[in-house]
């Protein structure tokens, strides 16, 4: 799948013509080494902004549809993200007036000022000789009237979904100065059947629950999914032959490899910010340890040697340090080591037991679950200063993040009914929210944003 960014394109409405969209192409710049701290935001005021449907020019119909209806739907989409931030009320677009195709660079700012609108996103939908949508997309600043940004995509009317995400991405990042995370995808294990003898099959969806896909059948259980940082396959766990063993899963072709071929029992793997190194846990008499083995296989490097149980974590962003949990003091904790197992120092402790760490893309924190009679959903800094807690049901646990390090995932156990479903919650704890998901869901793994 491609998608052509386009940054700044369309810089007057001659321009919806688009004669060469491919030489405007530009590549998102990386985040700078010394990126911002997290922007506290006052969520008891939201940002009000209104998205009416986009406008098709030139209807015409598509794969995916007529390009009226998918202009209606990239609105609802990016009106749906915005909400589902929790710092944004949208307006829109059901309920709403419809838009010119000359408003789309001409908004009417008295029109929307009349609506309590503070932002504006206006946009178009074309579809191209080729049958490719270039789609525009604009934001406006109602009270200063004056346009914030503008810019476009050229997609395959299949990804449609995909100009939306990554215009919902460019306007959160623009009002929030925060990091993007809309276009990106989870995996996570979907779960049928009863307490007791649930069917565990891993799946995989876009990071607001479209596109859902199976990828295994039920029939070997699996566990703790993480996609590679290209996307191109999956590490996970898996009982395919009664034993628990890590595979990569190969999503274009189907086929998946054993990553060592050891008879103890491995689980809990986890991919280097490259994607080059694989860590994971290996239980050898009872001792249970942390290995890092390369991605194409060979002889695997033993992290830790203690007594005990040491389960593997993850990497730190720059690949220096990896977090990773031990029961080497009498009790779960989270512990720190460098990348070649020196060094390992414990971080948490705070009351009760400390699980299942992340380190956020961000570098600046690590989620866990803390475990002290109920399961909820942490983070602390590296250093294990400044725990906070985000979530306070009775059983949640395994958290994953958002690309951008503001959101975390994690799967929700009921009582008494073992149902299990995924959540997510922001830095502050207010956010919190449910998945959509075709049945339940446990074990989540954000991705990166998609290039």
């Amino acid at each position: 799948m491609t998608l052509i960014w386009l940054r700044k394109i369309l810089m007057t409405f001659a321009a919806l013509c688009v004669p060469n969209l491919a030489s405007a192409q530009t590549t998102p710049a990386p985040p700078a080494e010394d990126e911002p701290e997290l922007v506290e935001f006052d969520t008891a005021k939201v940002r009000r902004i209104a998205v009416p449907s986009f406008v098709a020019a030139n209807p015409a119909d598509t794969a995916a549809g007529n390009s009226s209806d998918l202009s209606r739907q990239i609105a609802e989409v990016i009106a749906a993200n915005l909400r589902n931030s929790g710092l944004f009320e949208p307006q829109g677009p059901a309920g709403i007036r419809t838009i010119t195709l000359g408003e789309v660079t001409a908004p009417q700012y008295d029109y929307w000022k009349g609506r309590n609108a503070e932002q504006l996103i206006e946009g178009f939908v074309k579809v191209g000789g080729d049958g490719n949508l270039t789609v525009g997309c604009y934001l406006y600043d109602v009270n200063f009237g004056q346009e914030v940004t503008r810019l476009g995509f050229v997609v395959a009317p299949r990804d449609w979904r995909r100009a939306a995400h990554k215009c919902s991405d460019v306007i959160y990042s623009k009002l929030t100065g925060e990091l993007p995370f809309f276009d990106s995808r989870i995996a996570y294990i979907a779960e049928t059947g009863p307490k007791g003898k649930r069917v565990k099959r891993l799946a995989i969806m876009d990071s607001d629950g479209a596109n859902h896909r199976f990828i295994t059948n039920g029939q070997s259980t699996a566990l703790t999914p993480r996609f590679s940082p290209n996307y191109k396959s999956i590490l996970y766990l898996s009982y395919q032959d009664g034993n628990p063993r890590i595979y990569v899963y190969d999503i274009d072709s189907g086929k998946q490899r054993l990553i060592t071929a050891s008879k103890n029992p491995t689980f809990a793997p986890r991919w280097s910010p490259d994607g080059q190194t694989i860590l994971y846990s290996m239980a050898i008499a009872g001792n249970t340890d942390v290995y890092k083995i390369s991605a194409n296989g060979g002889t695997p490097v033993r992290l830790t040697n203690t007594a005990g149980i040491d389960v593997g974590g993850s990497f730190s962003p720059d690949g220096k340090q990896i977090v990773f949990e031990s029961d080497r003091s009498g009790s779960q904790q989270i512990y720190v080591m460098n990348a070649d197992g020196s060094n390992q120092r414990r971080i948490s402790f705070g009351a009760g037991r400390h699980a299942t760490p992340e380190w956020s893309p961000r570098g600046d924190l690590i989620a866990y679950t803390r475990i002290a009679g109920d399961f909820r959903v942490g983070t602390m800094r590296p250093d294990g200063s400044g725990e906070r807690l985000l979530t306070d049901s009775w059983q949640d646990e395994a958290p994953t993040w958002a690309p951008n390090g503001r959101v975390i995932q994690f799967f929700r156990t009921e009582r008494n009914s073992g149902k299990t479903s995924v959540w997510q919650v922001d830095l502050t704890g207010q956010n919190e929210r449910k998945l959509p998901t075709p049945v339940d869901g446990s074990d989540p793994a954000w991705g990166p944003v998609l290039p």
